[in-house]
């Protein structure tokens, strides 16, 4: 079955902010009022994060560019084969973000992200994936899904307020269909919330914010989770240099000790003749001949 390779586009601000259960439960209560609850309710948000072979792409969004972009599949829920998910180009210039995508089945999302087989039907999202998969050449690097409550706008249904929770990713298994089941990123007790307008948030937003104590943060589920690996990776590192200096130390102390091998001097051919001045040592541990050294120890 030929994929519809239909886009959507979305130009927006958004922002982030780290709710506390004390500040999510009364901020619903706020907001109540000005926005409703999307009909779906909880919905489990399923991601796959494509990047290049030594992660430049998150590497550059965590210096926080003017600029930066990122490549990602996305499903609402596991899907089959069959069901449509979304090829993503999420770009973000000076604070506005600006997101691409197109809609296929999964089968030809991934021959197409995977394997190069380019969906029938032509489009200028399309066309514009298709620089972006040939000036990177990304390839699928993470799996990361979380929990969402989404609301909207009563009056202005273009303005948006999501809830994520229950961060979890892994590096295996990258495709959508096999499931959600991955590590949390840490302990995460918090509700990340985003808030995505067009322009300036209504008077009551900023007032229920401003009440709550709730501010802006910069937050990246991607970028934090390489953040976090890359310091396991470096703690792993230095306990690996601590072990090897451990080991170089304790050789040194045996040294010191009065017993090594000496490998300095030449063997003239008979066992234990050498020509190396070995004053006031004891030869303890003779070698055979042709052996290139023989145990001393201080007397």
């Amino acid at each position: 079955m030929a994929g519809k390779a239909g886009g959507s586009v979305f130009q927006r601000i958004e922002k982030k902010y780290m709710l506390s259960r004390e500040q999510y439960e009364a901020l619903l209560v706020r907001i109540t009022p000005y926005m409703a609850a999307d009909e779906y309710g909880l919905s489990k948000i399923c991601n796959i994060y494509f990047d290049t072979e030594t992660d430049e792409l998150v590497r550059a969004s965590n210096e926080k560019p003017l600029f930066k972009e990122k490549l990602r599949l996305r499903s609402y829920g596991t899907p089959r084969r069959e069901d449509t998910v979304f090829v993503e180009i999420k770009r973000k210039y000076a604070g506005v973000v600006y997101k691409r995508r197109i809609s296929l089945p999964l089968c030809e999302a991934e021959d197409y992200l995977l394997r190069g087989v380019r969906p029938e039907q032509d489009s200028q999202i399309l066309r514009e994936i298709d620089y972006f998969l040939a000036f990177y050449r990304p390839e699928p690097k993470l799996y990361l899904a979380y929990d969402r409550t989404a609301w909207y706008g009563r009056q202005d249904a273009q303005f948006r307020m999501t809830f994520d929770s229950n961060i979890r990713s892994r590096r295996e298994r990258l495709s959508l269909e096999l499931g959600d089941e991955a590590e949390p990123l840490y302990d995460f007790p918090y509700q990340l919330l985003e808030i995505k307008a067009a322009g300036a948030y209504p008077l009551w937003l900023t007032e229920a914010l401003t009440g709550l104590c709730i501010y802006p943060v910069s937050f990246s589920k991607y970028g934090t989770i390489y953040r976090k690996e890359q310091a396991e990776k470096a703690v792993l590192r230095e306990a690996a240099a601590a072990r090897e200096e451990s080991t170089q130390l304790a050789a040194s102390d045996r040294l010191n000790s009065g017993c090594f091998d000496i490998g300095v001097g030449e063997n003239t051919g008979g066992a234990g003749e050498w020509k190396a001045d070995y004053t006031g040592c004891e030869l303890i541990n003779k070698k055979e001949k042709g052996n290139k050294s023989n145990v001393y120890q201080y007397n």
